[in-house]
């Protein structure tokens, strides 16, 4: 596509030259037009034109002025020069100041097809010859920046090669810092990353000279003139809206020294997750931290104990307390991460004791193994307070079901030693001393049938051995397993087994008959 302008102080010769130019087999984009060189300026100033048909002769401003102006203020575009002269000096003068073509009036149209043609070839090559030329040196600058990053972080290069890389920049690596640059966001916020949003401003505030970007990914890593009031950037971003938090070393001096304030601008970062009202983190913030601690494991010891009391109010307060902004800002960063870690240790022990119980419930532990995954400090905490509640609350549980099935299994045990006496869910209830109602309940859904149901199977399972093995009366072997009456014993026998008692007891004799018999003939 390509952009035009006709500039001439006659109407007509503009209004022919469109209708022309709209009936060629060419892909343009837009015509402009303009009656005078002054008003060809400024067009040219504010759009982007590939090619200018003007005319020679033209008051206030004629085409070789437009021409010779275009070309002091460096605007790119190409000139065809149209006349009704034929004198031989206005086109070599317009030959000197790089016009395309020239063009007697009254314009034919196969010439200004042909002209048109020959610099839309011109402007064609020369636009693919910059891209290819802008792709090299984008590619180049890439190159350098790669290995400047590799070599910030650690990796060996030769003598030679810092050396040549410093004197690429030499202003700037004589008196720099390292500026890292991480926008805010909540965790698994949507959006594409500001980091060239940043890396804008930052270039505004620096120059392009006093700015090398190092790192995109994953936080924004400058080089920046030290000579610029470390508040400049931050005061930037913000007019920008940009909701950043910006870690910078102290002045570094030469590019020997670049490894080391990479080290220490992490170093620096880290250290916001301390001051989470700083935006903007300096080596004076750290300077005064405390580099020896004990870590609080009373503290610790009486959070946990609150674990399963399902008191949830204690438990957010003993969070509180110990990551108090207070107690954080005391020491170097290395502290609270050692905090963070002794909480995990003591949350996988809670955990690996009621993992059993939990089914297919989890506590997602992981998550808080890192401090630097989450956005800040705070968010940090809310997401340890989330667990530890949820382990308060499995727990909880855990404890109800252990303390639950000690109760049954002393209920079981009761109901077995004193099924042949008078016994009924209140006198078990007591024994166990828990809630009628709730023991009822707890009962039926441990058991899987209700207190009377179970008290009668235990006693006929007794009655039918005694039927089975023993020759005493049916109605003392009802005394016997707990029935007050012999027709109440035998409407409950009959009931689960569809058969008298003495009915029973025949089948059981023939059987065990027969069982004899074959043992004889065995022999």
């Amino acid at each position: 596509m390509i952009n035009i302008l006709i500039v001439d102080d006659q109407k007509h010769i503009r209004d022919g030259l469109q209708a022309m130019l709209r009936q060629f087999p060419l892909q343009l984009d837009s015509i402009y037009c303009a009656i005078s060189g002054i008003e060809a300026l400024q067009i040219l100033r504010q759009h982007s034109i590939q090619l200018v048909i003007t005319d020679i002769m033209m008051p206030d401003m004629d085409g070789l002025a437009l021409m010779a102006q275009s070309k002091e203020e460096r605007i790119q575009v190409d000139f065809l020069i149209i006349s009704g002269y034929s004198d031989f000096a206005y086109a070599q003068k317009a030959i000197e100041l790089g016009a395309k073509g020239y063009l007697l009036k009254p314009v034919k149209r196969e010439d200004l097809q042909t002209a048109i043609e020959h610099a839309w070839q011109e402007v064609n090559t020369r636009q693919a010859l910059s891209r290819n030329m802008e792709h090299i040196s984008r590619r180049a600058r890439e190159t350098d920046r790669k290995e400047l990053c590799m070599f910030m972080q650690g990796s060996v290069s030769d003598e030679a090669w810092v050396l040549q890389t410093q004197q690429q920049n030499p202003e700037l690596w004589r008196h720099y810092r390292l500026c890292l640059l991480r926008e805010e966001l909540w965790i698994n916020q949507a959006g594409a990353s500001s980091s060239h949003s940043m890396e804008s401003i930052a270039y505004s505030v620096y120059s392009r000279q006093g700015c090398i970007c190092l790192q995109h990914r994953p936080y924004l890593i400058l080089a920046v003139e030290a000579s610029i009031d470390t508040g400049a950037l931050p005061t930037a971003l913000k007019a920008g809206q940009m909701d950043a938090i910006t870690a910078m070393t102290g002045p570094q001096q030469g590019l020997k020294g670049l490894p080391g304030s990479y080290t220490q601008v992490l170093e620096l970062y880290r250290h916001s997750y301390l001051f989470p009202d700083q935006r903007c983190i300096l080596p004076t913030h750290t300077e005064r931290l405390e580099q020896q601690w004990e870590i609080p494991y009373e503290e610790l010891y009486a959070l946990f104990h609150l674990i399963g009391t399902k008191n949830n109010s204690a438990i957010t307060q003993g969070i509180s307390k110990i990551f108090h902004k207070d107690a954080l800002q005391r020491y170097h960063i290395r502290y609270t991460q050692q905090l963070c870690r002794a909480i995990v240790q003591m949350l996988e022990e809670y955990v690996r004791v009621i993992r059993p119980y939990m089914g297919d419930e989890v506590l997602d532990i992981e998550c808080l193994r890192n401090l630097f995954d989450y956005p800040g400090i705070r968010e940090y905490i809310q997401a340890l307070q989330q667990q530890l509640l949820r382990l308060n609350q499995f727990y909880y549980e855990y404890k109800c079901s252990y303390r639950n099935t000690q109760d049954l299994n002393e209920a079981i045990r009761f109901i077995h030693e004193s099924y042949h006496k008078p016994l009924d869910l209140a006198m078990v209830s007591n024994h166990v001393s828990l809630n009628y109602a709730y023991f009822s309940n707890l009962f039926k859904k441990n058991i899987g049938k209700g207190f009377a149901e179970y008290l009668r199977d235990v006693r006929l399972d007794k009655a039918r051995r005694l039927l089975a093995e023993t020759d005493y009366k049916i109605v003392e072997v009802a005394a016997m397993v707990g029935y007050e009456s012999y027709k109440s014993f035998t409407r409950a026998f009959r009931d689960v087994m569809d058969m008298q008692p003495t009915e029973y007891r025949q089948l059981m004799r023939r059987k065990l008959e027969r069982e004899g018999k074959y043992q004889d003939t065995a022999l």
